[in-house]
């Protein structure tokens, strides 16, 4: 059982959790992210690590709230429980003077990109930091973005924030410019990162995508996060979750995700037509399961003190 430190909405649909994971926050490293589990028979959903604090003993997570699971983790509260979080998984980010990085993220993906930025920055990388947006209630983590680049800017596709467009565009004014970008990280929807790999491939810029593909386990024996690199299967969670966005099969990716869509537009409707009783089923099995945990640590603590 993982408690809830802190719950505060950051976005439009995004909320941002501090929970206490101490093993978790001594091992996190960028890019690397956790599966969650909020209840026994539950769906298991790969989440962002923000950032992690090893003296406190917590991570923080975001959460975006697209899908049932999501959206009942979303209507948590500090002091509440979740059931399970295995991690850190998936390999840490490539961190190295590269020169000048170009750090390209959409929304929510903007948590993941974060630290990253943060240690391409520590390592003395000339980091540009371009954040994507639908609109201004969507824009993220602005304050930390900028204290985590050289420069910063923030595109919105309806121009209600920073400036209109995809942030494909500032990209390629960028390098119409005469800009020398010498690696380029995007984390996002799939289609944003496909299109930067299409802008950035050409011209020869090493580029690499952190991938969010269907996951079930996190250790690569599902097979949910199968993944098509340079004509080879890969998985997301052990072999990734960043590769090279020249090698990547974007539309293979883009089919895989797809493939539970239905099902996940009628749980989500059946999920929000009968919310309350969702969240207060789920506080109540977790508190049974608080009650049982407490139940079998008593038992071992007598049978430990007769051993003595």
């Amino acid at each position: 059982m993982y408690r809830i430190i802190e719950a505060r909405d950051v976005g439009f649909k995004i909320r941002q959790f501090t929970i206490e994971a101490p093993r978790i926050a001594r091992k996190q490293r960028p890019g690397q992210f956790v599966i969650v589990r909020l209840r026994e028979r539950g769906e298991r959903i790969p989440l962002t690590i923000k950032s992690s604090d090893p003296s406190a003993g917590t991570v923080t997570l975001a959460v975006q709230a697209v899908g049932k699971t999501t959206s009942l983790l979303n209507c948590l509260e500090a002091g509440d429980c979740i059931l399970d979080i295995v991690g850190p998984l998936g390999h840490p980010s490539a961190i190295k003077r590269y020169g000048t990085v170009a750090v390209v993220a959409g929304s929510v993906g903007t948590a993941m990109a974060l630290p990253t930025a943060k240690a391409l920055k520590d390592a003395d990388n000339h980091v540009i930091f371009i954040e994507g947006a639908r609109t201004r209630e969507m824009v993220v983590f602005e304050d930390e973005i900028r204290a985590a680049s050289s420069e910063t800017y923030i595109m919105t596709d309806d121009g209600s924030y920073g400036e209109s467009g995809l942030v494909t565009k500032k990209l390629k004014e960028l390098l119409d410019s005469g800009r020398a970008i010498n690696f380029v990280l995007a984390v996002g929807p799939v289609p944003m990162m496909r299109a930067v790999a299409q802008l950035t491939t050409p011209l020869g810029i090493q580029t690499v995508v952190s991938l969010n593909s269907i996951m079930v386990d996190g250790t690569g024996m599902c097979g949910g996060c199968r993944v098509l690199i340079g004509n080879q299967s890969k998985f997301a969670c052990v072999d990734g979750p960043e590769f090279d966005a020249a090698e990547v099969n974007f539309d293979v990716l883009m089919q895989r995700n797809a493939m539970y869509r239905d099902k996940e537009c009628a749980s989500l409707k059946q999920f929000e037509a009968d919310k309350a009783k969702e969240l207060a089923q789920l506080r109540a099995e977790l508190a049974a399961k608080e009650d049982e945990l407490a139940r079998l640590r008593a038992e071992l603590a007598d049978e430990e003190g007769r051993n003595d």
